[in-house]
């Protein structure tokens, strides 16, 4: 298969992704278990893994910068992922997160960030590269923040990037901040984590992640060119597939905006 020109997102495991800019190499919330494992979640909240990662760190090699919305989940963060992103020069993630993971590791260097905060990839060989924070609620609106924990999304700006900023929702609900980020910044690619994440038994109704509805919304709202949906399958609290993203998006006359990654196989972006 013939791997696109310019810049790519590639999926390899529920939020994790490679995305590669104009000679830089990113990678998204590092999971690389194998599955078949219980996690606890806290609050008698738990998931079990069942995919595989499409590729193994091995196959992913060397990362310019790992972009981790939040630590403190494994679908997000797990053993191996954890060992993946210590090896990386540098972890982006909230401020919460970075406290922990410099204190658990002498050498790890975690640089944590608030909505609104960007941090600058640059050297003399390839076109600079923005990373900016944004906000994300990954909890019911009146539930504290303590229950869930703090979650970031991230855009990232280049001037390789010709077609706008790919903006990674980060584990959230669909938010007057969330719907904020199209506005403040031209974006081309959306990538987004989606699932309707929840734990019926436990928590009933209440949501962790936004549904296919909210995603095909969003993107409607703002107009995004391509929608790349991830954190949609392979762990028991994840409750909505990539079917419903297809039949959303088609129910709103935007079905071309959405692609559905094929774990391993890189996707051009907008």
């Amino acid at each position: 298969m013939e791997t696109p020109r310019g810049p790519t997102f590639t999926h390899i495991d529920t939020a994790c992704g490679l995305i590669e800019v104009g000679g830089w190499r990113l990678l998204t919330d590092p999971t690389f278990d194998e599955p078949g494992k219980t996690y606890r979640f806290g609050w008698g909240t738990s998931s079990v893994k069942a995919s595989r990662p499409a590729l193994s760190p091995t196959q992913v090699g060397a990362v310019d910068a790992v972009l981790l919305s939040h630590d403190q989940h494994a679908d997000n963060f797990d053993t191996a992922g954890r060992a993946v992103a210590l090896e990386a020069p540098i972890i982006l993630t909230t401020q919460a997160g970075a406290t922990r993971i410099e204190a658990s590791d002498d050498e790890a260097l975690a640089f944590g960030m608030a909505p609104g905060d960007s941090y600058a990839l640059s050297d003399n060989r390839r076109p600079d590269v923005t990373i900016t924070a944004v906000a994300a609620r990954h909890r019911p609106k009146f539930w504290p923040e303590f229950v869930s924990g703090p979650v970031i999304g991230f855009v990232i700006e280049s001037e390789a990037l010709t077609g706008g900023a790919v903006y990674i929702t980060g584990d959230t609900l669909l938010t007057p901040e969330v719907r904020a980020v199209a506005e403040q910044f031209q974006v081309g690619t959306l990538i987004a984590h989606v699932g309707d994440a929840g734990f019926p038994k436990i928590t009933r109704k209440a949501r962790f992640t936004m549904s296919a509805d909210d995603v095909a919304n969003l993107a409607r709202a703002g107009d995004v060119p391509l929608v790349i949906p991830i954190h949609t399958s392979g762990w028991s609290h994840l409750l909505e597939g990539s079917e419903a993203l297809v039949s959303a998006f088609a129910e709103r006359g935007i079905a071309r905006r959405l692609t559905v990654p094929v774990p391993g196989v890189a996707v051009a972006l907008s």
